[in-house]
C-alpha cells in the first residue's frame, strides 16, 4: 500500500455552474487549489486529472431515463414540464448548457479517486469537486444532478467487493446517499448535520436507521441549530469512532461539506476552522486503523467560497499529507493579494479562525445537552449490538 495521496482536479470541473447568481460556485475548487500551491503544500505530481464517467457507471445508481433527460436538458431539448419531473429546471437545480458533461466529469473524478486508492497506487485521495449527495435515482435535488458518492459506493461494492463506511459532515443531511443503500448491510452511512426542522432536505432524523438487512446501518445525528465547535466535534468523534469499530469497513469515504461554519449563508450552525481541522484528523486515523489507510474524501456544500471553503478544504489535504504544521503560519500573501481584489469580503489572514469569531450563544448549554441526548439515541442500536457480541 502506497503512503502517498492523490489530489483529483481539473479546471474543467468549474463548468459545473448553474448561473452567476447561484450559491453553488465551483470557483471554490480553483481557490482551494491555488491556496495549496501558493502555500507550497501540493506538487503537480500529486494531481490526477478526473475522467468522465460512462453512462454505464451513471446507471449504477441513476435510471436510464433520468440520464437521458439530463442530456436533453443540457442541449435545450427537454420540455419544462418533463424537466420538472426529473428535478431539473428548478430554483435549486437550474438547467445549464452541457450539464450532463459537467456532471459526468464530477462523477468521474470521484471514481478516479476510488480507483487510485483501491488499486494501491495511493493510500488516500481527495476529490473536492465531488460530494453531491442529494441526487436520487431518477431526480436531481439540492444543487446535485448526479450523486457521485452513491455511484462511487456502488462501484466500490461491485468492482472491489468492499464494505464501505460513508461519513457525511455536511450541514445538510446526505439523503440521496442514505436512501440509495437504506437496506444494504455492506454500506454504513453516518450523517452528522443540522436538524431538518429548519433546513433542507428535512430528513436525517435519528429514527432513520435503515430497513431489512440494512437496519442499523444508517446512523443520523441531527444537531441543533447554533451548535458550536465543541459540541459538533464531540458528536462527530464519538459517533465515527463507535461506528467504525462496529462496522469495520474496508474503505472510508468522507463527504466534507464546509457549510457548518458560522459564516455560511445557507445554514444555522456555528462551527469554526477548529471543526474542520478535527474532522479529517479522526477520519485519517481510523482509515489506518481499520482500512490499511484506504480513505477517499470528497467535497460537498460550502457557500462562503472566499473565507471558509478554501481553508477548510485545504486542511483535508494538509492532514492527508501530514503537513498540518503549516497552519501555524499566515496564509500566503500572494494568495491573499491575488484574490482580495475579486471579492467584497475581507479575506482572513490565518488558517484558523480567531477566538471569539462566534458571538456568545445564549442557549449553548441547552444545545449541547440536546445534542448529547440525540447522539445517545443514534448510537443506541450499535451499542446494544456491541454489548451482545461481547
Amino acid at each position: 500500500m502506497s503512503h502517498s495521496s492523490a489530489f483529483i482536479y481539473s479546471n474543467s470541473q468549474l463548468a459545473y455552474r448553474f448561473s452567476k447568481t447561484h450559491p453553488f460556485n465551483h470557483l471554490r475548487l480553483h481557490l482551494t487549489h491555488d491556496l495549496l500551491f501558493k502555500s507550497n503544500s501540493i506538487k503537480e505530481s500529486d494531481i490526477i486529472l478526473p475522467r468522465v464517467a460512462t453512462d454505464e457507471e451513471l446507471h449504477l445508481i441513476h435510471d436510464h431515463a433520468f440520464v437521458e433527460a439530463v442530456k436533453k436538458a443540457g442541449q435545450s431539448q427537454l420540455e419544462p414540464e418533463i424537466a420538472a419531473n426529473y428535478g431539473l429546471g428548478t430554483e435549486d437545480t437550474p438547467i445549464f448548457e452541457n450539464m450532463h458533461n459537467a456532471a459526468a466529469l464530477i462523477v468521474g473524478g470521484t471514481l478516479t479517486a476510488v480507483d487510485t486508492v483501491m488499486t494501491g497506487k495511493h493510500a488516500h485521495a481527495l476529490h473536492l469537486g465531488g460530494g453531491l449527495h442529494h441526487g436520487f435515482r431518477g431526480r436531481a435535488s439540492g444543487f446535485c444532478i448526479y450523486n457521485d458518492s452513491a455511484i462511487a459506493i456502488e462501484y466500490l461494492k461491485q468492482k472491489y467487493g468492499a464494505r464501505v463506511l460513508y461519513v457525511d459532515t455536511d450541514a445538510h443531511h446526505g439523503d440521496g446517499v442514505q436512501f440509495s443503500f437504506y437496506d444494504d448491510p455492506d454500506v454504513c452511512t453516518l450523517s452528522i448535520h443540522e436538524t431538518g426542522r429548519y433546513l433542507f432536505p428535512g430528513t436525517g432524523n435519528v429514527n432513520e436507521k435503515g430497513s431489512g438487512k440494512g437496519f442499523g446501518f444508517s446512523i443520523n445525528v441531527p444537531v441543533d441549530a447554533f451548535t458550536e465547535d465543541d459540541s459538533f466535534i464531540e458528536v462527530y468523534e464519538t459517533a465515527i469512532r463507535e461506528v467504525a469499530a462496529f462496522f469495520k469497513p474496508d474503505v472510508i469515504l468522507t463527504q466534507n461539506g464546509a457549510d457548518a461554519h458560522h459564516y455560511d449563508p445557507l445554514t444555522h450552525l456555528c462551527s469554526t476552522m477548529k471543526t474542520y481541522e478535527m474532522v479529517p484528523k479522526v477520519a485519517h486515523e481510523l482509515a489506518h486503523k481499520y482500512c490499511d489507510g484506504r480513505w477517499i474524501a470528497v467535497g460537498g456544500g460550502g457557500y462562503d467560497i472566499w473565507r471558509v471553503v478554501p481553508r477548510a478544504w485545504s486542511l483535508i489535504w494538509l492532514e492527508m499529507t501530514n503537513q498540518l504544521n503549516k497552519i501555524s503560519q499566515p496564509l500566503p500573501k500572494s494568495w491573499l493579494e491575488h484574490w482580495q481584489s475579486q471579492t467584497e469580503v475581507s479575506l482572513p489572514s490565518n488558517w484558523l479562525d480567531s477566538p471569539g469569531l462566534v458571538p456568545e450563544i445564549p442557549r449553548r448549554h441547552e444545545i449541547t445537552e440536546k445534542n448529547t441526548k440525540t447522539l445517545e439515541k443514534a448510537l443506541f442500536h450499535i451499542r446494544n449490538e456491541m454489548d451482545r457480541i461481547k
